[in-house]
């Protein structure tokens, strides 16, 4: 077995995990770290374990704070097992089925060419900040019911517990994980006197309804209606941002691919999906086997942490011939940037649809669109794959 040295806090890999992914594919796919848990790179190994119910989600917490002493708090269904969590998911699930979701275009289309407007005049925008981030957030608060004018409240907070999902990787008295725990209590207490609100007034909105359900009964504690709350606030925009910030960034960066869906707009379902596989959102996910488990003939001790590379997995040469190359109309192209098995994204549909209006939109809208910098800026962040800033000239 080759040794590949992997640190993911390393910032050229920041910058560009993909060379680090190839070379663990091809010297050490299942890969174990000597920070305290195994790495899966190779397609075929990340899809099996995210399918597999022996590997679960529960145990993690347990893990992290035997292993690392660090008490770690299960928030929300993302860190559950079943039945706990179908029994949550079947709650929020109704909201975000393709069949709702599409009945918002003519709505999303409006936000999108809203912000764009804003943009013309000046030439230039910094696309994060004016467009990737406002859109999915407006979407988001207006489906929960929350106030959009409050997203500059909450646009901190959230930055803050993204950045805390890498907190294994970092000492425990970490300012990062000290923001990330201050950032959640204050998200909670947003939460408790907007949900104390909508006790009173009742609305028709997604928080009305989960208030609805937990009143019906104990499907849903306090404490789950806070944790499903916040959970549906940030995964609704946090990865959709990452998704319109990083798919306009390769098409800048591949203008054949960007004037081919000037040329053919129809393109954009396709050109989506393959934006998703060839620089996706979400890098990794982290799962503990509940019994030993072979992969890639070796075994994996029950209790052990397992970080399953999605990033890797969605350029495996095996599974997607030339990877590196962005084909807007690649097929097939069954990448797993919104994972698989029962933690498959919930908002996939919303996403989808976000995606697409806001980057065929911006394309079309502005035929000079340009990067006004020759070193985008890459957040500090191994599960999450965003940038914090684009400059671009139009």
């Amino acid at each position: 077995m080759s040794e590949v040295t992997f640190n993911p806090m390393d910032p050229a890999f920041v910058a560009d995990p993909y060379p680090t992914y190839h070379r663990l594919r091809a010297e050490d796919p299942v890969h174990r770290s000597p920070l305290g848990f195994w790495v899966l790179s190779r397609y075929e190994d990340v899809a099996a374990s995210l399918r597999d119910p022996r590997f679960a989600k529960e145990a993690i917490a347990e893990f992290v704070a035997a292993r690392f002493g660090r008490p770690v708090e299960r928030t929300s269904m993302l860190d559950l097992d079943p039945p706990d969590h179908t029994r949550l998911r079947g709650l929020v699930s109704k909201a975000f089925t393709p069949r709702v979701v599409e009945v918002l275009r003519p709505h999303i289309q409006s936000i999108v060419d809203d912000l764009l407007h804003r943009a013309d005049g000046a030439h230039a925008m910094d696309l994060i900040e004016d467009f990737a981030y406002p859109l999915p957030v407006i979407v988001i608060c207006e489906m929960l019911g929350v106030p959009v004018s409050d997203r500059e409240r909450f646009k901190q907070w959230g930055l803050d517990v993204a950045r805390g999902l890498d907190a294994l990787l970092l000492p425990p008295d970490s300012q990062v994980i000290v923001r990330s725990r201050e950032s959640r209590q204050a998200l909670t207490a947003y939460f408790r006197e907007l949900i104390a609100e909508r006790r009173r007034a009742p609305r028709a909105d997604l928080l009305s309804g989960l208030i609805a359900a937990e009143e019906a009964g104990d499907r849903l504690s306090e404490e789950d209606l806070l944790a499903t709350s916040i959970l549906l606030l940030l995964a609704g925009h946090e990865t959709t941002v990452n998704l319109i910030g990083n798919g306009t960034l390769a098409l800048l960066r591949h203008p054949q691919q960007l004037q081919r869906l000037r040329e053919d707009p129809g393109l954009i379902g396709s050109a989506v999906e393959e934006l998703l596989r060839y620089d996706g959102p979400v890098q990794r996910t982290a799962r503990i086997p509940s019994a030993d488990v072979v992969v890639g003939g070796r075994t994996i001790p029950a209790g052990d942490m397992v970080m399953p590379f999605i990033g890797a997995a969605d350029r495996d040469p095996a599974q997607f011939p030339d990877p590196d190359r962005l084909d807007l109309g690649r097929t097939p192209n069954r990448h797993i940037a919104f994972g698989l098995g029962i933690h498959f994204c919930l908002g996939a549909p919303l996403a989808r649809v976000e995606g697409q209006i806001a980057i065929n939109a911006l394309v079309q809208r502005f035929p000079k669109l340009a990067l006004a910098t020759d070193s985008p800026e890459f957040r500090q962040s191994l599960t999450l794959r965003g940038l914090s800033t684009l400059p671009v000239a139009f």
